[in-house]
């Protein structure tokens, strides 16, 4: 099915909840909606499914206006951040409760299939009731995989549940999402996730739509301040600097030499992620002495909180290392890897590919 939003707009009272947007989610592909806390991703997901209506704009499905067609007549699967499961029946049933009404051949084979790949096969015999919050929304999640709509919305679906869990089924969720013929429309904080998931990415922020494409792109070429922000984590570092006849000024610190665009404004922001930044020198590095002040390990990847003259950095360092609280540090990195914004926050120049994410 081709799902597409045509100058949706939602206000509520005198707040406008979403801005007029135009989005068409590509047939067949995971589109994930990437944005923070009360973003609008939810709000726009209702109004996909025909929850709520748009006061502006119209929902086009293969061509025809949707809009004020009950959700009851649309085959859309929908998955929330807190699960709804039918509490009376064993998750054996609530996995199948959809093959069933399609009159499927082969359930019982079909439910332990998905079942073995969200980890609750063991749990087929139990009610909902008798799970945990995490088991229970996988539950939710089997059956709305198993209904096979040519519409899935998934709502931060993996949030209750635990991290290791939480990257075991984000690579089985992109199997059986390419496996489908579904259009998935996923929303997510996470900027690691969108990666991972990969395919096309919408960059909401207060209700507005800032960017929209494949998500290699988006994150690469953020198109403005507002996406890089919101597509990286950690934060993406942010130094004021100056445009200057060789290249780019930072505040109280060294030139980068880059190439800008004639319409580059005097006044920039540079950005550098997190990943950018390394502790041993390369050919054509610039170096930013500082002193420590705080060094957080996650995972297999050191963070290193550093004191400079053009401002804190945050450097993110592959492995484990350790460093004392007020150690001098220098950082490096190579200019041709830095975002440049304008005064107005829109991207000038974006790195060379194949830098460090």
């Amino acid at each position: 099915m081709q799902l597409t939003l045509e100058g949706i707009n939602k206000k509520v009272g005198p707040q406008t909840w979403l801005y007029d947007m135009d989005i068409a989610p590509h047939s067949g592909a995971v589109t994930v909606l990437l944005g923070a806390t009360q973003a609008g991703k939810t709000s726009l997901m209702r109004i996909m499914a025909g929850l709520d209506v748009p006061s502006a704009g119209r929902v086009m499905v293969d061509g025809q206006d949707v809009v004020g067609v009950a959700v009851r007549e649309r085959n859309v699967a929908m998955v929330y951040q807190q699960f709804i499961n039918y509490p009376s029946l064993k998750v054996r049933d609530n996995i199948a409760s959809p093959l069933k009404l399609r009159g499927e051949k082969n359930i019982d084979q079909r439910v332990r299939e998905l079942a073995e790949k969200l980890h609750i096969d063991m749990f087929l015999d139990r009610l909902p009731a008798e799970l945990s919050g995490g088991q229970q929304q996988r539950v939710a999640l089997a059956r709305a995989l198993a209904k096979g709509a040519p519409l899935m919305l998934l709502d931060e679906p993996l949030v209750n549940l635990d991290y290791k869990l939480r990257e075991e089924l984000r690579d089985e969720l992109g199997a059986l999402f390419a496996a489908g013929n579904s259009t998935v429309i996923y929303a997510t904080t996470e900027p690691g996730e969108a990666l991972l998931l990969g395919g096309y990415t919408a960059v909401m922020d207060a209700g507005e739509l800032l960017q929209y494409g494949p998500t290699a792109e988006v994150f690469h070429k953020p198109a403005s301040l507002r996406v890089a922000r919101a597509f990286s984590d950690p934060p993406m570092n942010l130094l004021a600097a100056m445009s200057a006849p060789d290249g780019v000024h930072l505040d109280g610190g060294p030139l980068l030499k880059l190439d800008l665009p004639a319409h580059a404004s005097h006044k920039l922001t540079v950005g550098m992620r997190a990943s950018a930044l390394h502790i041993h020198a390369k050919d054509g590095d610039v170096a930013l002495p500082g002193k420590v002040e705080l060094a957080e390990i996650s995972g297999s990847d050191t963070f290193v909180h550093v004191h400079t003259l053009v401002g804190e950095l945050v450097a993110q360092l592959t492995g484990v290392h350790y460093f004392e609280l007020g150690a001098l540090v220098t950082l490096y990195f190579n200019p041709a890897q830095v975002y440049v914004f304008d005064a107005e926050g829109m991207l000038v120049l974006s790195p060379v590919r194949g830098g460090g994410r």
